[in-house]
C-alpha cells in the first residue's frame, strides 16, 4: 500500500557577543536597578543589547550583580538564553552573550514513500519440497512394503528419539536402512511431513471416522518419537471430536500415551455432558473397563465432586 509522508524543521540562527566591564570596582554603588548597556549587536536579523546590572536589578538581591539581554528591535517576539561568566579577573568582568532566534518552523511538502513488500517465510515449503524429491536422502525407512527416504539431521534436529537412534551408539546409525515394523505407511509419511514442515498433510480425502484414526495413530506416533508439539496438535483436533461413542476409546488412548491435556478433556466431556449413563452402555466402556479400570476409577471420582458442587 503506497504512503506519503512530510517533514517539520525548524531554522534558527545562532549569534554571540561578549560585553567588556572594565574598572570594575568603579561600577559598583550605581545603584540597585540602574545598569551599563552594551553596544548594540546583530543576531538572528534583530538587533539586541546586554544590561548590566553591578548593585543588582532588585532589592532584595543584596551583594549581587545581575545581567540581562535586551531585544532593541520593535515588534518581535524572541526567546534567547544568556551565558554569564562567574569570574572576575584584574577588575574586569566580560559577559558573553549568545543568542539563538527561533525564525519559523518549515513543512516539506508530502512524498510517497516506497515501502518495501517481504513474503511470507516459504522455508515450510522448501523443506516439504526436500523430502518429496529425497534430493540428499542418507537413510530410508522401509515402513511394511514402502521405502521411505529422509535426511538424517532433519529428523535429529526435531526429535531427540531420531538423534538417539540416527546420530548416538545406538545400531540405526551405522545402517543406511530402517525397518519400521509396527507403523502404518501412511502415518509415518504424516509424521515425517509434520518434522520437516511443522505442519500435518491434507486428509480432504478422507471422511471423518478416517480422519479422526489417522489423527489417533499419529498421537501414538508423536509420543513413540517424543514429538511433544505434534502430540498437543492431535490432542486438540480428537477432543474437539470426542461424542458418547468414542470419548473412552480416546480416553485409554490418552492415558496409555501420557497425554494429560486429552485425558483431562474427555473426563470433563463425560461429566459436563451429563452423559455419564450414556458413555457406560457403550463397548468402548467395557474395553476400558477391562484394559485400565484406574482411568474409569478417577472419572467416577471426577464425577461425584462436580455433581456435590
Amino acid at each position: 500500500m503506497p504512503k506519503t509522508a512530510s517533514r517539520c524543521g525548524v531554522e534558527a540562527s545562532r549569534g554571540a557577543h561578549v560585553f567588556e566591564v572594565g574598572d570594575y570596582s568603579l561600577h559598583k554603588g550605581l545603584g540597585v536597578g540602574r545598569f551599563v548597556r552594551s553596544a548594540t549587536f546583530d543576531a538572528g536579523g534583530y538587533e539586541w543589547s546586554v544590561l548590566f546590572y553591578p548593585d543588582g536589578s532588585t532589592e532584595n538581591a543584596e551583594d549581587c550583580v545581575a545581567a540581562g539581554l535586551e531585544l532593541m528591535t520593535a515588534d518581535a517576539g524572541v526567546r534567547s538564553q544568556l551565558e554569564a561568566s562567574q569570574y572576575l579577573r584584574d577588575d574586569r568582568l566580560s559577559i558573553q552573550c549568545v543568542v539563538t532566534v527561533i525564525k519559523e518552523t518549515r513543512v516539506s511538502e508530502a512524498r510517497t514513500v516506497s515501502e518495501i513488500g517481504v513474503p511470507p517465510s516459504d522455508l515450510a515449503e522448501h523443506l516439504g519440497r526436500l523430502l518429496e524429491e529425497g534430493e540428499g536422502a542418507d537413510v530410508t525407512f522401509d515402513v511394511q512394503a514402502e521405502s521411505i527416504p529422509a535426511h538424517r539431521t532433519v529428523l535429529a534436529s526435531r526429535s531427540m528419539v531420531f538423534k538417539a537412534e540416527l546420530c548416538g551408539q545406538m545400531k540405526e546409525r551405522s545402517e543406511d536402512r530402517i525397518a519400521v515394523d509396527d507403523m502404518q505407511p501412511a502415518v509415518f509419511r504424516a509424521l515425517l511431513r509434520f518434522i520437516y514442515t511443522d505442519s500435518l498433510p491434507a486428509m480432504d480425502d478422507l471422511n471423518k471416522d478416517d480422519s479422526l484414526e489417522m489423527t489417533r495413530h499419529l498421537l501414538v506416533a508423536a509420543d513413540r518419537y517424543a514429538m511433544d508439539r505434534l502430540k498437543l496438535v492431535c490432542a486438540q483436533i480428537l477432543s474437539k471430536s470426542l461424542d458418547v461413542e468414542n470419548v473412552t476409546t480416546t480416553l485409554g488412548l490418552a492415558d496409555r500415551h501420557n497425554c494429560s491435556v486429552l485425558k483431562d478433556a474427555c473426563t470433563e466431556f463425560i461429566i459436563s455432558s451429563n452423559k455419564m449413563d450414556d458413555v457406560a452402555k457403550t463397548q468402548g466402556f467395557a474395553c476400558l473397563k477391562r484394559s485400565c479400570p484406574s482411568v474409569l476409577v478417577e472419572v467416577l471420582e471426577k464425577a461425584g465432586k462436580f455433581r456435590k458442587i
